[in-house]
């Protein structure tokens, strides 16, 4: 057990229910395991975000970092009551710094079966061109 973990006994009448105590629960932020890959283009970064739906996903970019934040909602049914939750909801989130030869604006993402992908294109002047040769 460690210093972080705290065991109580309660008398049935005295569990916490949902919304008191706010103050004692924690917010439990996870660092999304992230591939990074590069071509001629631009790069393409891919998140492992399980549980994160479009909605609660939130990608940004100010100046040279790109930030990726989003949440996870357990859901109870009405019809229950937790007496216990050890993870009642989990929040995501991972930044980068960016490179001055990117353009974040014209990012795209997509999320799908909790990959999140993000492709952020290299600037139209520092992308590869080929140069067609002409018989003269």
């Amino acid at each position: 057990m460690n210093d972080r973990q705290d065991i109580a006994t309660r008398a049935s009448g005295d569990v916490q229910r949902n919304g008191e105590d706010e103050s004692r629960r924690s917010v439990i932020v996870l660092r999304p395991p992230a591939d990074v890959f590069e071509d001629g283009e631009g790069i393409t970064i891919a998140l492992d975000m399980p549980g994160v739906s479009k909605d609660r996903l939130n990608i940004q970019t100010d100046n040279k970092t790109l930030t990726i934040s989003g949440d996870v909602e357990f859901a109870m049914p009405q019809v229950m009551e937790a007496m216990l939750a050890e993870v009642q909801s989990t929040h995501y989130r991972r930044s980068f710094a960016l490179s001055g030869e990117l353009e974040p604006g014209q990012a795209e993402a997509s999320l799908k079966d909790g990959v999140l992908s993000l492709r952020i294109p290299k600037r139209a002047e520092l992308r590869p061109r080929r140069i067609e040769v002409r018989a003269a």
